[in-house]
């Protein structure tokens, strides 16, 4: 069987993941899930307990979650090197360096901003002190980011990798989130012009705005969560 990825909208970070498949070009499909709704519905946990997006359904029916781990599961089967490096290369090396970056400060410091938006019951003086906290420390990941870039196109040379994927899921936050102006970042701001100038990204992008669109042809079609879940998802133990 190809396997699914779930990606979640609006602004999923999964995006990237989408992209990554259409960079790799091997048969996968996809299911949309909706955040605000189908994510939160109890039976979601049967995929995962946590109730996020992304998740994964592996050729073997096995489920996975969190970005890196399904990351680490792309990048193995890259047996012609599309998204990935030799593993013991320098340039995996940094790669990971990168992907452990973007995946732990760079996305965490959009939390509180998260947390402000979606609070349910309205506390002004709390969610002013978290746009504020929140508003620092990503602009300090930003400049931190930007003092990594080096020369090449991409993250990593003249092709786009599995660290730009996890980039552009989550760098388009700034704007989604009122946080600051792109070009305060002329590296960063370069750089995400260009991946989101690429055709998976544009493909990607789409997708999630509810646009089906026909990408590289490897993307065999969607899949709906239900028969994800009746399929694939493990049976959660009644509460004692």
């Amino acid at each position: 069987m190809e396997p699914i990825l779930l990606y979640g909208f609006p602004a999923g970070s999964s995006m990237g993941l989408v992209a990554a498949l259409e960079w790799l070009g091997k048969p996968y499909r996809l299911c949309r899930v909706d955040m605000l709704g189908e994510m939160r519905d109890p039976s979601y946990a049967r995929i995962n307990p946590r109730h996020e997006t992304p998740a994964f359904i592996t050729d073997d029916g096995r489920v996975l979650s969190e970005t890196m781990a399904i990351a680490g599961w792309l990048e193995a089967r890259d047996d012609q090197r599309r998204i990935s490096f030799d593993p013991r290369s320098p340039d995996a090396d940094r790669m990971h360096q990168l992907m452990g970056f973007v995946n732990t400060g760079f996305t965490a410091a959009f939390s509180p901003l998260w947390v402000a938006l979606e609070m349910e019951t309205p506390n002004p003086v709390l969610q002013s002190m978290l746009r504020e906290w929140g508003r620092e420390q990503v602009i300090e990941r930003h400049d931190r980011l930007e003092g990594m870039l080096g020369d090449g196109t991409f993250l990593l040379g003249e092709r786009p990798t599995l660290a730009d994927a996890l980039l552009i899921g989550i760098a388009r936050w700034l704007e989604f989130l009122e946080v600051a102006d792109k070009q305060r970042w002329p590296g960063l701001a370069a750089l995400r012009q260009r991946l989101e100038e690429d055709p998976a990204v544009k493909y990607a992008t789409a997708l999630e705005s509810g646009q089906m669109l026909s990408g590289s042809g490897a993307c065999m079609g969607h899949v709906t969560l239900q028969e994800v879940i009746e399929r694939y998802g493990v049976e959660q133990a009644e509460p004692a």
